[in-house]
């Protein structure tokens, strides 16, 4: 049996509609070097952001991590502190993110050369969330390690980095 485009009335669960903006978009998009926060609550959860649904973003409509692009002159610590702060109004001293992994990406074929994606560790305490104020995006999710990696809609390179933290004492 081969699987196919299911009829548009029977799109299985998590399945996107063929005119959600992930798949119709023309917008143009400018990737650029980024750092992003795998924040873990003390309970082990995960925090992460459901993007807006506009099509000038890379993967609307998606779950994703908190941060984002730097600007010119930041430093990868200055831009997670800028991007956390804007998004969550969260305020942590430079030393608390912790490096962890980085996904390079070749844009070369469009002129652009090897832009890269950091993910930093940070660590909050539970009771800190009922602090935290979204600023950008749809929503702030808090996700078990199992009920993350089952989502149907994460971003594919955060999801990846997610994968390897969850899984980190496996690895090596």
């Amino acid at each position: 049996m081969i699987v196919g485009d299911p009829p548009r009335d029977e799109q299985p669960s998590g399945m996107l509609p063929p005119d959600h903006p992930f798949l119709v978009s023309t917008a143009r998009l400018r990737p650029q070097p980024a750092a992003v926060a795998i924040l873990q609550l003390d309970d082990g959860r995960y925090l992460l952001q459901h993007r807006d649904a506009i099509p000038q973003i890379f993967f609307p409509d998606h779950w994703g991590l908190f941060g984002g692009a730097m600007e010119e002159g930041e430093t990868e610590i200055d831009g997670l502190l800028r991007e956390l702060h804007e998004e969550l109004a969260l305020v942590i001293p430079a030393s608390l993110p912790r490096y962890f992994s980085r996904i390079d990406f070749d844009f070369t074929y469009c002129g652009l050369g090897k832009i890269s994606r950091a993910f930093y560790e940070v660590t909050l305490p539970t009771k800190q969330l009922s602090e935290l104020r979204l600023g950008e995006g749809r929503a702030i999710g808090a996700f078990s390690a199992q009920a993350l990696l089952a989502m149907p809609r994460i971003t594919p390179y955060d999801a990846f980095a997610l994968w390897q933290h969850i899984n980190r004492s496996r690895i090596g």
